[in-house]
């Protein structure tokens, strides 16, 4: 069975497909996806218990519940219409009121042992002769944005946008986002929050607090013409200084009353250290922006984080020792979003190499990475790669 899961923009022809033996496991994705948002608007709801049996036994309740909806002879013109008439059904069945979300304790498990992939480059669509780094991605991961000095832009180094149509379609020519966003200065590290309304990113434009700031834009709207974005605001004092504020990340933790927005910070000491604040819906700096002490080595540089959607897995660029000589990317694990992190695990090779990998991009379901490198095989002074991994046996 094949059906149509193209944007609401797509064309018609455009398809992902989903397999009966896929069924279940689609399903479960949705259903983890509507908890993550339930989450997210105060919802809160979690399905199972978020362990390996509860994993288990939700998966037969799927598969049980599944195998006695009659499904149509003729393939439907959109998989939202088959996935909207079962996932009450599975949220009803599956979730009980909780702060937590269904990937709560999950993702980080079913990757425990798991290995990546030898990386892949972007290709030249993405990639350019010139710098293509710092990726972020929308929830959906239709929207690909990353930071590039090629041909086009309005400064030093700009924010450009891809999008694909689905999952397995292939990225779009890069789109320069333009003013307000960019400027004749550097604008880097773009982050989008859950619901695609806010996006945040460091600027180094006039009318900062230091050498570069923290900013958050609305989307104002949307269509075929692209998106049109509201003229970037300052997150102020609480967030910036008179330093070098850069490096953002947004993540929605489960169990967290706010967003978070992750970044790094020059120390006095001549290190980076990592810091993050909580923000409103609006995207406004919720108290001043506080330390994270397990992810910050006072010795070295503590690059950008990437943090999982349960929030229990972190990915870290650094150059502390124990790498392999440069920026490479570390793991730090948590028991839930309200522990401190682990000590770190070096992601080793292939991820890893003696030149520079940094800048780590984790997908929502974590099975992909994309990250930016300085490697054999690039197209230019940097390029973005990925890798995926599969989850662990029995996980």
């Amino acid at each position: 069975m094949s059906v149509d899961v193209g944007r609401g923009s797509a064309a018609a022809g455009e398809k992902e497909t989903c397999l009966g033996s896929d069924i279940a496991g689609n399903m479960l994705s949705l259903a983890r996806a509507a908890s993550v948002g339930g989450a997210a608007s105060g919802g809160g709801r979690r399905l199972a218990e978020g362990s390996a049996n509860g994993h288990q036994t939700l998966r037969k309740r799927i598969e049980l519940m599944l195998s006695a909806i009659p499904l149509p002879e003729e393939p439907m013109t959109s998989v939202r219409r088959f996935c909207r008439a079962v996932a009450p059904l599975i949220v009803l069945l599956a979730c009980r009121p909780e702060s937590d979300s269904i990937v709560s304790g999950l993702l980080a498990d079913r990757f425990a042992n798991s290995e990546w992939s030898d990386p892949v480059n972007l290709g030249p669509v993405v990639n350019s002769s010139a710098l293509d780094a710092n990726a972020g991605l929308s929830s959906d991961a239709h929207t690909l944005f990353f930071v590039s000095t090629r041909t086009g832009g309005l400064g030093n180094l700009d924010i450009w946008m891809s999008h694909r149509r689905c999952l397995a379609c292939d990225w779009e020519a890069p789109v320069n986002l333009g003013a307000p966003i960019n400027s004749d200065a550097i604008d880097a590290a773009p982050t989008m929050s859950d619901d695609g309304r806010l996006l945040f990113f460091y600027s180094a434009r006039a009318g900062g607090f230091g050498l570069g700031d923290v900013y958050v834009s609305h989307r104002v709207s949307t269509g075929a013409d692209g998106d049109v974005w509201a003229p970037p605001v300052n997150l102020g004092p609480d967030v910036n200084t008179a330093a070098n504020e850069q490096g953002t990340f947004y993540v929605h933790e489960p169990g967290e009353p706010n967003a978070f927005v992750y970044f790094n910070r020059p120390t006095a000491g001549g290190s980076i250290d990592v810091y993050r604040v909580a923000v409103s819906n609006d995207g406004d700096a919720l108290g001043p922006a506080v330390l994270v002490p397990e992810l910050s080595d006072p010795t070295t540089f503590d690059q950008k984080v990437a943090v999982s959607a349960d929030g229990h897995e972190l990915l870290l660029s650094s150059m502390r020792a124990g790498g392999f000589g440069n920026f490479d990317i570390w793991r730090f694990t948590r028991q839930s979003a309200q522990d401190p992190w682990s000590n770190p695990t070096h992601l080793d090779a292939p991820i890893n190499t003696p030149d520079v990998d940094s800048q780590p991009l984790l997908s929502r379901d974590g099975r992909t990475l994309i990250f930016t490198s300085i490697r054999a095989g690039g197209h230019g002074a940097q390029d973005l790669w990925m890798s995926t991994r599969r989850p662990s046996p029995n996980s």
